[in-house]
């Protein structure tokens, strides 16, 4: 339990039931971040504003369906995109680390988690994205998880094309450059804004 504690504390996601299993869902028009906005460029020139993205994640049984789509991003390029602990904030540092199912005891805020038993694509939410020559693109994952207690605050889309595996290295894929704020499906993102 005392491992577990300080992570707990720090994490700024979505508090849910236990036993309620919901759907989470964000979208928007990237924008210049702001306090009321729920989809963020930090890099215009990879993540051009306007660019739209809609993320999903959807529990089944005992694994989750995630999905990420978008449009009016750079043409025949691939991103890596991953599901963040925090909501989307000013900078891309705000989303917080990768949402872990199990955590990492040995992470801290300072040093996220680059190890490859806990920073895989089975126990974290990682999204390969391809766009075609108008932008558009759809990438979708399936993890054996479903979102109990906790739930991701966030998707985050890296300037890196895939996602690192090695150890030291495992879950890294550059820059944050841009944000979606997920929510629980039907309710509004406001309240899960970090101050």
């Amino acid at each position: 339990m005392a491992v577990v504690w300080p992570t707990a504390c720090a994490y700024k996601g979505l508090g849910m039931s236990p036993i309620d299993a919901v759907t989470l869902h964000g979208q928007g028009a990237l924008a210049a971040p702001t306090l009321s906005s729920t989809a963020e460029t930090y890099n215009p020139a990879l993540a051009p504003v306007g660019a739209r993205v809609s993320a999903t994640l959807t529990p089944s049984a005992n694994s989750s369906t995630a999905e990420l789509t978008v449009s009016g991003m750079l043409p025949n390029r691939s991103y890596a995109a991953h599901a963040h602990t925090n909501v989307c904030g000013q900078t891309g540092a705000a989303a917080g680390p990768h949402y872990q199912n199990r955590i990492d005891p040995a992470a801290t805020p300072q040093k996220p988690s680059t190890d490859p038993q806990y920073a895989n694509p089975r126990n974290e939410v990682w999204l390969e994205l391809r766009t075609d020559a108008a932008g558009s693109g759809t990438a979708r994952t399936t993890v054996p998880f479903v979102f109990g207690d906790r739930g991701p605050g966030s998707i985050v889309v890296h300037e890196g094309m895939e996602t690192e595996t090695t150890p030291g290295k495992a879950g890294q894929a550059g820059a944050r450059i841009a944000c979606v704020t997920l929510a629980p499906q039907g309710q509004g993102t406001d309240v899960h804004r970090s101050s």
